[in-house]
C-alpha cells in the first residue's frame, strides 16, 4: 500500500472511529505524527497515549484499516475521500477543535479546488420552515453575492426550507455551493432533494461532502454533527429565519465559538421564526441584516470590487490559454465568455450565430473553457459561467 493511499485510509478509519469525539482522534494523529502512524503504534503506545481502558483502543487495529480501504476501492466516479492530513484539506476547517478527521465527498471537479477556492466560503442557513418573506430574502442575500465581482462558495445542509432555497439560488446564479450531508455520501435526505443533490454533484465547482461512511441513516445526534462543518467551513454564516432552538442556530453558535462572522435577518418581535434571529442580534452574537448591498460591503464583496472581480478572471483566463492558442484563438476564448457571462444559459449554437463563427470552433472553445473549470455546459449544451 503507498503512503499516500495508507494515510488516507488511516484518516478515514480513524473518522469512523472517532465521529463523535474527532478532538481525541485529532490528538492522536498530532501525538503520532501522522493518521498512519497511529495504526503503527504497539499496544503498549496505544495505551499510553489513550489509557489502557479507553473504549477506543480496540477498534485501533488492522480490521479498521482493511474496512477503510475496502471503502476506499468500492468508491465510483466523482466520489472520493480526503483526510485532515491532506495538503489539500481545508485549512479553515482543519484550524477548528473538533475539525473532522476527514470529508467523503461527490463532485465533478478536483476536491482540491473545491475546498480551496480563493473566494470566501458563506454559509446560509435557518428554519424548515421558511416563510415567503424568508424565501425571498434567502434569494436575495445569495443573488447579491453572486452579483459581486468575489462570489463566494455558498454552503448548506440541503435541508428543507433556507437550505435548499440557498443550494438552488446558487446554482442558478452560475455560483459554486457544497452540500454538508447527514448521512453517508451514497444517500441523500431528505429523499425529495435527491435531483438537487445530483445537480449539485454534477456542477464543476460544487460538492456534497460529509463525514460520515457509508450507508449512514439520518438519525437526529447526525445533524448536530453536521452543523460543525457548515460553520467551520465558512468566513461567515448567515441566519435568515429561526425559532428559538434549531439546527440554523446551532450552526450559528458554532460560528460565533469558532471566530467567525454571523449575521441574521431580523423579523418581527411576534413571530416564532425570527425569535432565534432576533435574539442573536440583540445579545451581540449576530449582526442584523437591513440591506443586501450593505451586507455585501461587510462581508468585503462591495459594488466597488464586481468590476475588479471581473477583470480578474478575464486575465486568468488569459493566462491560461494564452500561451497554449496564440492571441487570435485567446481572444475568441475571451469573447466567449463575455456573452456567455452576459446572456447566461446561451446555447453553443447560439453563441456561434453571436460571435459569427463555425459550430465547431465556438464548441472547441466552450470545451476548453468547461475543462479548465471557467464554464459549465448542460445537457442541452447551455453554457453558464461557474467561476468568477
Amino acid at each position: 500500500m503507498e503512503n499516500e493511499e495508507k494515510e488516507k485510509a488511516a484518516c478515514m478509519a480513524l473518522g469512523n472511529i472517532f465521529g463523535f469525539e474527532p478532538g481525541a482522534g485529532l490528538g492522536l494523529v498530532e501525538a503520532a505524527g501522522s493518521a498512519s502512524a497511529v495504526f503503527d503504534l504497539p499496544k503498549d503506545g496505544l495505551h499510553e497515549l489513550l489509557g489502557p481502558y479507553n473504549k477506543y483502543s480496540g477498534a485501533i487495529g488492522g480490521a479498521a484499516m482493511e474496512e477503510a480501504m475496502e471503502i476506499i476501492g468500492s468508491f465510483g466516479k466523482g466520489y472520493g475521500y480526503i483526510g485532515c492530513t491532506d495538503p489539500h484539506f481545508p485549512e479553515i476547517l482543519r484550524d477548528c477543535p473538533d475539525c473532522p478527521l476527514g470529508l467523503y465527498y461527490r463532485s465533478a471537479t478536483d476536491i482540491g479546488k473545491v475546498l480551496n477556492r480563493p473566494n470566501d466560503y458563506i454559509s446560509v442557513v435557518g428554519t424548515r420552515d421558511l416563510s415567503p418573506y424568508g424565501e425571498e430574502w434567502t434569494r436575495r442575500i445569495v443573488g447579491a453575492m453572486a452579483g459581486s465581482g468575489s462570489a463566494p462558495t455558498i454552503v448548506s445542509g440541503l435541508a428543507y426550507g433556507v437550505d435548499i432555497t440557498a443550494h438552488r439560488t446558487a446554482l442558478d446564479k452560475g455560483i459554486p455551493t457544497i452540500g454538508v450531508m447527514a448521512t453517508g455520501i451514497d444517500a441523500v435526505y431528505p429523499w425529495h432533494h435527491w435531483n438537487d443533490a445530483e445537480r449539485i454533484a454534477s456542477t464543476p465547482g460544487c460538492a456534497l461532502i460529509t463525514d460520515f461512511p457509508p450507508k449512514t441513516q439520518p438519525v437526529k445526534v447526525n445533524f448536530l454533527r453536521r452543523n460543525r462543518i457548515i460553520a467551520g467551513l465558512s468566513k461567515a454564516t448567515i441566519l435568515v429565519e429561526s425559532r428559538s432552538k434549531g439546527g440554523g442556530m446551532v450552526t450559528a453558535d458554532l460560528a460565533f465559538s469558532y471566530g467567525r462572522e454571523v449575521y441574521a435577518l431580523p423579523g418581527r418581535i411576534d413571530d416564532l421564526k425570527s425569535q432565534g434571529c432576533n435574539h442573536l442580534i440583540s445579545v451581540k452574537v449576530a449582526e442584523a441584516i437591513s440591506d443586501e448591498n450593505l451586507l455585501l460591503e461587510s462581508l468585503g464583496m462591495g459594488k466597488g470590487s464586481r468590476r475588479k472581480g471581473f477583470d480578474n478572471f478575464m486575465e486568468r483566463i488569459r493566462e491560461t490559454f494564452e500561451g497554449r492558442l496564440g492571441p487570435e484563438s485567446t481572444g475568441l476564448v475571451l469573447r466567449a465568455v463575455s456573452e456567455i457571462r452576459r446572456a447566461r444559459s446561451i446555447s453553443i449554437e447560439e453563441l456561434s450565430r453571436v460571435l459569427d463563427v463555425g459550430y465547431r470552433e465556438c464548441s472547441t472553445a466552450c470545451s476548453m473553457l468547461e475543462s479548465e473549470g471557467f464554464i459549465s455546459i448542460d445537457l442541452l449544451q447551455r453554457c453558464t459561467v461557474v467561476r468568477i
